[in-house]
């Protein structure tokens, strides 16, 4: 049970090491935790934001526990070398092609949404985003027309195959939740998303048990605000996953308790919080730990099948949050190093 964890920059630091304090709590046998340099402070040491070693120590780990990455002091390197790389070289390298981002609010944090405190009561969904294709991947440039305009393109694809194993990731998500999921395509305009839903059905007819629908994205997107509560697991393209689960994360009202997972084939992950390297509160104790260690749970569930032990962290988390214990982004005082003393209390 070997978890490799990379801290980062900024606040990474600080809120994986509550997390790491909320594993070995748990005291899982066997569990070792290993530890390596990515974004700015590793091209610092190392000048390269992805060491070797790092790249190394992630492929010999079952999982791994990220903090977060970006410098400000890195901005003017060429591009391959900022910190931001580390996480995009990761995903390439070791095959991490689906995103689970959950969004959910929990009991007595209604207020902190900027929708009705019914309607986002009702939010507890998962959106599964394809990481490695679509347009972000495609044959892009800029080209200058007959006419002299300038043009900039994109091509967006998808190979049946890669739709394949991302609608597996969201018919699994669902089985192991409500058994309902939502396939979210533009299918009445763009040919890639006709095959999408084509192979998405095809996939569906392995999983008799899961009630599958299918929406177009720019009506996914209202109803996300008009009745999230509608939705247990979304699945996705990379384009349409990036906006609508960063919209998903504002219905819920903070991203301070936001956990993802980037998996690959089997049960590899990374697991991360969707929040920043916050350089203007690093090194104050400020940072709010619960999405890292939210970000852990997810890691001993789909990573390690240790689903009582994510459940544990889960619980402990909301009881803090029912205790009052909130950093300044949930409107509260409480520090780092409080905000997970109280969860550590409560496992």
């Amino acid at each position: 049970m070997r978890i490799a964890v990379f801290a980062g920059d900024g606040i990474g630091p600080e809120v994986t090491g509550e997390a790491v304090r909320v594993l070995e709590k748990l005291g899982l046998e066997g569990l070792e935790l290993v530890e390596g340099d990515v974004g700015g402070m590793a091209y610092r040491k190392h000048g390269h934001p992805l060491p070797s070693e790092t790249l190394e120590t992630a492929r010999s780990a079952d999982a791994i526990l990220f903090g977060a990455v970006g410098d400000f002091s890195c901005d003017n390197l060429e591009r391959h070398l900022r910190p931001e790389q580390a996480i995009l070289g990761l995903r390439k390298e070791l095959g991490l092609f689906a995103n689970l981002r959950p969004a959910r609010v929990f009991p007595g944090l209604e207020d902190l949404t900027t929708l009705r405190s019914e309607v986002a009561s009702k939010i507890d969904l998962l959106i599964v985003r394809e990481l490695n294709g679509d347009v972000y991947f495609g044959e892009k440039g800029i080209r200058t027309l007959p006419d002299g305009r300038r043009q900039g393109w994109d091509m967006m694809s998808y190979a049946e195959d890669e739709v394949r194993r991302i609608a597996h990731a969201g018919f699994t998500a669902a089985m192991g939740r409500s058994k309902k999921l939502c396939s979210v395509d533009k299918a009445n305009v763009l040919e890639t998303s006709q095959l999408w839903r084509d192979v998405v059905i095809e996939v569906s007819k392995e999983y008799p048990d899961v009630e599958l629908s299918h929406m177009y994205v720019d009506n996914a997107a209202m109803q996300l605000v008009k009745n999230p509560g509608q939705f247990d697991v979304i699945v996705t393209g990379n384009l349409f996953g990036d906006i609508l689960s960063d919209q998903a994360s504002m219905c819920v009202g903070s991203i301070g308790l936001l956990a993802s997972a980037s998996l690959a084939e089997g049960t590899y992950g990374l697991y991360e919080p969707i929040h920043g390297s916050a350089p203007d509160i690093a090194g104050k104790g400020l940072a709010n730990p619960m999405a890292t260690i939210l970000s852990a749970a997810m890691l001993l569930r789909h990573s390690l099948g240790l689903e009582e032990q994510a459940a544990r962290i889960e619980n402990a988390v909301a009881g803090a949050l029912s205790a009052g214990v909130k950093g300044g982004d949930l409107g509260g005082s409480a520090g780092t190093r409080e905000i997970g003393d109280a969860v550590l209390e409560r496992l």
